[in-house]
Order: C-alpha cells, then structure tokens, then sequence
C-alpha cells in the first residue's frame, strides 16, 4: 500500500487546521515531436486530497510533423529547469594537444573533446540567454576527475551565478577518486591529481552543498529548495570507494535519508525532483550492470509510495526517456552529454501540481562562433563537422571492434567498412535521440544484415540491435498533464 494512501487521516486533520495542500494532478500524457536538429559504456507530490489514482491517456507519438515545436512559455504556476549533463570539462592547460590527445579524442565515445572549451562558453551564454529558475547539472562534470579541471569548471559555473542564475550540481562516475585523471603531453597521458569526496563538496559549495535543506551523511545526495512549493533531491548514484566505479548505487543509509526527506516535503506541501547521474530505469538494454543504478528497484519503490512522477539523470550519453510501466509509475528523463553531438541540453517546465514538459535544445555554435569572431571553420560550420566527428568515432569503435575479435576474421575490407559505416549511423541518431527517422533505411543497408549474420557475440552487434527495436519515437520531447 502506498504511504501516501496511510496519511490520509493526517492530510484530514491539516486540512480542518486550514494549512490546505494541492490538489492532485489529472494527468495525459503526449509526446510531442522535437523540432530541435540533431554515458554510454565506455566502448551508453503533490500531496493529494483524494484516493482516486489519476488515470493515464497516452497517445502513440507522431513524427510526420516536422512544423510541430515544443511549448516554450513557462507554466504560470511552476519552475523552468534548465538540464545538462555529462560535460565532461578538461583544463585546457592538461593538454598540449599532441597524438595522445587526439587519439584519445578520436578513439573515444563521442565526446568532442577537442572544443570542450568552445562548448562551455557557448553553454554559458545560452543558460544565460534562457534565463531559467534554475540550472541542474546532473554528473561527470570533469573528464576524468582531474583536480584542475573541477577547479576550473567550478569558476566557469560562477559566470552563470554572477547574472543571478543558480546552479546546482551532483558527481558523476569520472569525477571522484578517478585514477584515470591525466594530462596529455605528446604522445603520453601522464598522471595527474584527482580528488576525492571531501574536495568535491568543498570545490562546488556554491553550487548546491552550502545551500542544502539537508545533506545525507552517508554520500554527496542533498536537498535543494528550488521555490514555495518545488524540491530538488539532488542523489549521489556513484561508487568512489576507493576508487571510482562505472556502475551506481545508492548506500543503506541514504535510503533512511530518502525517506526523511519525503516525509518532511510531505509535511511542507512540497513536490519533490529527483535526480541522479545514474539510470533510474533500464533505459539500455544492454549495459543494464553500467548504467542502471544497482537494485534500483529499491528506489523505484520508495519514489512510488510518495507518488514521485518524474527522476532526471544522465550518464548513458543518450537522448531518451522511459517509464516504469507502460501504463503506470515513474517517468526517467536521460538528457544526452552535452559534449556529444548534437550538443544539447533538457529544458525542463515543471508545474506546481506536478505536470510537466521538457524538450531538448542544441547549443548553436555556429552563432556563438560569430558572435566571438572566431575563424575557426570548425566551429563556423559546427552542425557539419560535429555530425561527420561523431560518425567517424563510431566508425573507429566499430572497426576497433573487428580488430578485437576473430568472429569477423572471414570479412573482406569492404564488408567491414559497410558495417563500421552503418553501424555509426545508427548510434550517432541514437545519441541523438532520433534513431526512429534513420531505421527503416539504415536497417536495409548491407552493412546492417552482415552484422546481423558475422556479429554475435560482439556487444557492439547486441547494442545496434538494441537500438532498433528501442527505435520507436523521438525522445527528445516529452509533456505529461
């Protein structure tokens, strides 16, 4: 039974002492279509008056309407949250820009390293230009954790408080205790201070620790007070302890935390947002140990009986969002790296009765590169050169796979090019968020049946597979009423 369904006698009791909470939600939900353009693995309370539960409506989503444009207009009774996560920021004096850089750029996941600078400014400027009540950044803030680039990043995020934005933060799996932390020196990637818990709570003190209603003693979770009636429930998913882990869980004693947080919002009218770098839900099919946070479904339970509609996290890289059950429980939101093309961020409306919108917003750099002067004909043309970046490191991944495992020894070079190419196709709209308005041509290509007959069991071929069947909407946008 849901606790909220045993409080009812106390709701009672508030209500004829005249304190009255809000009313519950009606909700439909619609999945409007983006028209905005286009972590991973390694290689992705309103407290009610009433006991009805709200029914649910959700309509299949259309994607023929390319005129169609998410609400901008903030809710007269809610806040605007503006999301990004996994920036994954580097101190520009860690690198010389030599071969070990640039492989690392280019043998990575996606990231576009090589402009992280050019990114963050431009991010900089657009949080300002939208003006948002509030800005959450939900994890990897630093490549690897290194000390000076948490140093760095943290003055950058200053630029956004001094035009009077708040900005709240939480750790991501790269940035405590990451022995991979490096500064890169030719064709080398030296070792370099990292930091540890303690430090990341004191470097971003203003950005979310000093301001808490509450901090758990347990992990880096805290509760932000966003406005009269909104909470944000900021969760340490990571695993640091010695060192940094891939995965997320959440400790025994935070859940206790949990709890007396929900009771206090409870108490006070609140709603509460929570958030996570890690996955809420299965979001990836495939890297369900990496992404999930481990025994989630504690968590999915605990949110449940207070009737929590919406968690926020990061982590897999990927544009997407799911929900508990297909006709019940909790929405997760997944906004996609900021440093991975398409390079956007969440816009987040959420209504003081717990409705919400939320679509995403690519960063436009090839504006701010005018608006700065650049001559850089990388950043001028930045849509083109990102998009043909992160084909090209796919195309890297797919052909590192070939190289890695003898099940696709018998293939000819043609064969392989085929499959990296379209292999990087089909990831890159996933990344996206779009992988819907590329499938039915890509999955008639050559390249996608000679994976489908050589590539067991490489993971790269489950993930593709995984992509198509998940291919089914566009997920960058998302109203639920």
């Amino acid at each position: 039974m849901k606790k909220r369904t045993a409080l009812y006698a106390a709701l009672i009791c508030t209500i004829m002492t005249g304190c009255s909470l809000k009313s519950p939600v009606s909700e439909t939900v619609t999945e409007p279509e983006s028209t905005t353009e286009t972590e991973s693995a390694e290689i992705p309370q309103t407290p009610a008056e009433t006991t009805v539960p709200p029914t649910i409506e959700e309509f299949p989503h259309e994607v023929d309407d390319p005129t169609a444009k998410p609400p901008e207009q903030k809710f007269e009774e809610g806040c605007r949250i503006l999301l990004a996560s996994d920036i994954h920021y580097l101190s520009r004096g860690l690198t010389d820009f030599g071969d070990g850089f640039k492989y690392k750029v280019e043998h990575g996941d996606g990231k576009v390293v090589n402009y992280i600078w050019e990114i963050t400014d431009a991010f900089i400027e657009a949080v300002k230009k939208e003006d948002p009540d509030l800005v959450i950044l939900s994890g990897d803030l630093t490549l690897n954790g290194e000390r000076d680039s948490h140093l760095d990043f943290a003055r950058k995020l200053k630029e956004i408080e001094d035009a009077g934005i708040p900005v709240i933060v939480i750790p991501g799996n790269h940035d405590i205790n990451n022995t991979a932390a490096a500064q890169f020196t030719g064709a080398q990637a030296l070792g370099t201070a990292h930091i540890g818990p303690e430090d990341f709570a004191e470097i971003y003190q203003d950005f979310g620790y000093d301001e808490a209603v509450s901090r758990d003693s347990a992990s880096l979770s805290y509760v932000y007070q966003i406005d009269d009636y909104n909470r944000a429930l900021m969760l340490d998913t990571c695993q640091y302890t010695p060192y940094n882990q891939v995965g997320g869980m959440i400790q025994e004693e935070t859940y206790d935390w949990i709890e007396d947080q929900m009771e206090d919002a409870w108490d006070l009218g609140m709603n509460v947002i929570p958030v996570g770098h890690h996955n809420l839900l299965d979001e990836s099919e495939v890297y369900v140990e990496d992404c999930t946070i481990e025994h989630s479904e504690q968590l999915i339970d605990q949110l449940d009986s207070w009737d929590v509609p919406l968690f926020l996290s990061g982590h897999l890289h990927v544009q997407h969002f799911m929900r508990e059950d297909e006709d019940y429980g909790i929405y997760e939101i997944v906004t996609s790296s900021l440093a991975t093309p398409p390079c956007q961020y969440g816009m987040l409306d959420y209504g003081d009765d717990g409705s919400f919108k939320y679509h995403t917003v690519p960063l436009d750099m090839e504006a701010w590169a005018k608006e700065q002067g650049s001559t850089d004909k990388n950043l001028l043309n930045f849509k083109a050169y990102s998009e043909e970046f992160l084909n090209r490191v796919f195309y890297n991944q797919a052909q590192d796979e070939f190289e890695r495992m003898n099940n696709f020894d018998g293939l000819t070079k043609h064969q392989k090019d085929q499959m990296a190419k379209v292999y990087a196709e089909i990831n890159a709209a996933c990344y996206a968020g779009k992988a819907v308005e590329i499938k039915d041509k890509a999955t008639e290509k050559a390249g996608y049946k000679l994976w489908g007959e050589n590539g067991y069991p490489s993971i790269l071929s489950q993930y593709l597979e995984s992509i198509v069947r998940d291919a089914t909407k566009d997920y960058n946008s998302l109203e639920v009423e």
